[in-house]
């Protein structure tokens, strides 16, 4: 782990000790976290401790996924360069601390868009990454969620998942139990160390816990049922509309060019279309409202390629995952994801 990050923890656990757990909101002024990643010539990116596909590193310390490359594609808008991003791990139970205090500028860690958190934590959304709903890992002999009635759940700390588990047992009887640890290794080790019945997460989560099943486990299966929708969205601390508009809008573009077909090999000849340069490039006046030049669109895009490149690098076919699109595809093929005209 970096010194920067373990820096951050520290104080997170100072802070989190002297308000017994819990911190007010802060707010940032219009236009202040772009004004402090330009001074610093560095974007702060808050990331999980390790979720294949969205936020992880590979071999060689590298981060990798959705989440890590969303990140690189608002460095590459802002800072003109994909590489000025320093990743930030995180566990559930410390990220919303860390963003209302100005210690992340972007939090980017499968992080669900609830009104809960927007009106009492004061965050902003960007927008949906990753549609996704919450389900259930089990040993492979157990056929269905009646099965699991009075079973031991395991939960992550600081998830929505603990409510949602709860809500669910009680309409359907079940009498879950949820266990609750303060990180997702903690629950993926508990869970495959036999202390519980069930894991319930987000089902991408469950997926790559699945892949990382330490050897000689039993085999698991994630079960049908999803219990609770789960939207998946970059967030950012409240009161800085234009960062907010700047990191909704990165999200945006890369929707676009997937949907005109524009690829971060053909993006420069695409560009000679007029019609392409209009719907993915923003004019002048838009990129001075924000504090960025005209091509910054175009950046994020050739840094991290379309929304479509993302996914099937991270967690579709060309992923260990191999996650169908389902609901992450462009609203033109029967899916969720759909970006408003920039002009």
């Amino acid at each position: 782990m970096s010194h920067l990050a373990l820096a951050v923890r520290a104080v997170l656990l100072l802070c989190l000790l002297a308000t017994g757990g819990m911190l007010s909101p802060a707010y940032a002024a219009d236009g202040e976290t772009l004004a402090g990643v330009r001074a610093r010539g560095m974007l702060r990116c808050g990331v999980s401790e390790g979720v294949p596909g969205f936020s992880a590193r590979d071999t060689s310390g590298r981060w990798t996924g959705l989440d890590a490359d969303f990140c690189r594609a608002v460095a590459a808008a802002t800072l003109g360069d994909a590489a000025k991003v320093t990743f930030i791990p995180l566990r559930a139970s410390v990220r919303f601390p860390a963003l209302n205090e100005g210690m992340v500028d972007l939090l980017a860690r499968n992080t669900t868009w609830t009104l809960v958190r927007e009106a009492a934590l004061r965050v902003q959304f960007a927008g949906v990454l990753f549609y996704d709903a919450q389900a259930f890992l089990v040993p492979r002999a157990v056929q269905n969620v009646a099965a699991l009635k009075g079973a031991t759940v395991c939960v992550e700390k600081g998830t929505s998942t603990d409510d949602h588990v709860r809500s669910y047992s009680a309409e359907n009887g079940l009498a879950l139990k949820p266990l609750v640890y303060d990180s997702a290794a903690e629950a993926r080790k508990a869970f495959y160390g036999g202390l519980c019945g069930a894991y319930a997460a987000d089902a991408s989560h469950l997926a790559a816990v699945r892949m990382q099943a330490p050897a000689g486990s039993e085999s698991a299966v994630i079960l049908p049922e999803r219990i609770a929708k789960e939207p998946l969205g970059p967030a950012l601390r409240g009161g800085d509309q234009s960062w907010a508009t700047l990191v909704r809008w990165v999200l945006f573009s890369l929707l676009t060019a997937e949907e005109l077909g524009v690829t971060r090999d053909n993006l420069q000849a695409r560009l000679r279309d007029p019609a392409v340069r209009r719907a993915l490039v923003a004019d002048e006046e838009a990129g001075r409202s924000l504090g960025v030049d005209r091509d910054w669109t175009v950046r994020a895009v050739q840094s991290v390629g379309n929304y479509g490149e993302m996914f099937e690098r991270n967690l579709g076919s060309g992923s260990a995952l191999r996650l169908e699109r389902g609901q992450n595809r462009l609203w033109t093929q029967g899916g969720l994801m759909y970006a408003p005209p920039m002009r």
